[in-house]
């Protein structure tokens, strides 16, 4: 080597130490804001799945089957109905059982006619002119008895017929006294009774025949057409199943060291596989009791940690239909660590 390459090779040593010094300082940069971001907090889950069985209360044949799989429907739409002609005669039968309750409940109310008393009162009359004749003759009856123009049984058989009248009188009296009196309270709390157990029975026929139209709870998706119509079905016999779309909820689960990081209200960031759209949610609901790690969900921290359940609500503006149910999602909470906070060694 001759002494003209030296200053060459020094000058090419300090260059070769100044890029690594530099390279050095970058990555000591790089690392020290990806430890600012590790202040982020990570979680795994899933979108929530939501499904409503949907079944008429009561039995019938179908006769109408409105919407198919994959159609979109509003709450209080018509889904599906029931053939209603059975319903709608029974309630016409219920409803005749009123009218006869009522009519029953006012006539005891009103009491007899004025006909029905006047009737009563001759009744009366004739049974005062009967006892009256019936003892003039048991009179004479007895004072012929005592000159011999009359046998005992003759006086005996006026004395029975004279108390015969007697007691017509007695119960004309009372059946008069009843009819200005009118019907018992009894009577017409029975009454009472009988109308207010007819109204219930056709309140009953109401509710029947408006259960024979199928309405839908809520937004939402047809994902199942269970029957088709002329097919009888029971009661509570599912008929349709139906998503709800909205809101979307997703269930994920934290690290019992990370608690106290997040809390109901807190604002997430929810990524899925399938594309990179970033929706906005909060935190709506954390568990008040902790459980084994699901095997489905997948952590940093061992299986055996015990984790409390977050349930996040996606933001209405944010969520859309690709967010779909049982899809798997990573979650970012921005929060600054515990203090103490372990990083997965127990």
């Amino acid at each position: 080597m001759t002494t003209s390459n030296l200053p060459a090779q020094r000058i090419r040593r300090v260059a070769i130490a100044v890029v690594i010094v530099a390279l050095g300082g970058a990555l000591a940069f790089w690392l020290s804001r990806d430890h600012g971001k590790s202040d982020s907090l990570r979680l795994y889950g899933n979108v929530d799945i939501r499904e409503v069985q949907l079944a008429f209360r009561q039995p019938g044949r179908v006769m109408r089957m409105a919407f198919d799989e994959g159609d979109a429907v509003r709450a209080g739409e018509r889904l599906a109905t029931l053939d209603a002609q059975p319903y709608q005669e029974a309630l016409a039968a219920a409803q005749a059982q009123v009218q006869v309750a009522q009519a029953q409940l006012v006539k005891l109310r009103r009491g007899l006619r004025p006909q029905e008393i006047t009737q009563v009162r001759e009744a009366l009359k004739n049974a005062q002119a009967l006892a009256t004749e019936t003892e003039r003759n048991f009179q004479r009856q007895s004072g012929l008895l005592t000159s011999g123009a009359s046998s005992q049984r003759t006086v005996d058989a006026a004395r029975t017929a004279r108390d015969q009248a007697a007691a017509g009188v007695e119960s004309a009296k009372a059946a008069l006294s009843q009819a200005a009196e009118g019907f018992r309270k009894e009577d017409i709390a029975a009454a009472e009774a009988h109308l207010a157990a007819a109204q219930a029975a056709a309140a009953q026929a109401t509710t029947a025949l408006a259960d024979t139209e199928l309405i839908a709870p809520s937004d939402g998706t047809i994902i199942a057409r269970v029957r088709e119509p002329g097919s009888m079905v029971a009661s509570q016999s599912t008929v349709y199943s139906l998503s709800l779309d909205r809101p979307v909820y997703v269930r994920a689960y934290v690290g019992e060291p990370e608690l106290g990081r997040i809390a109901p209200g807190t604002t997430v960031h929810v990524r899925s596989d399938s594309s990179g759209k970033v929706y906005r949610g909060q935190i709506g609901f954390i568990s008040p009791r902790a459980e084994f790690t699901p095997k489905t969900v997948e952590t940093t921290d061992l299986r055996t940690d015990l984790v409390y359940r977050l349930r996040i609500v996606i933001d209405e503006a944010d969520s859309d239909t690709a967010l779909r149910q049982g899809m798997p999602v990573t979650i970012t909470v921005e929060t600054p660590p515990s203090p103490g906070a372990r990083t997965g060694k127990r």
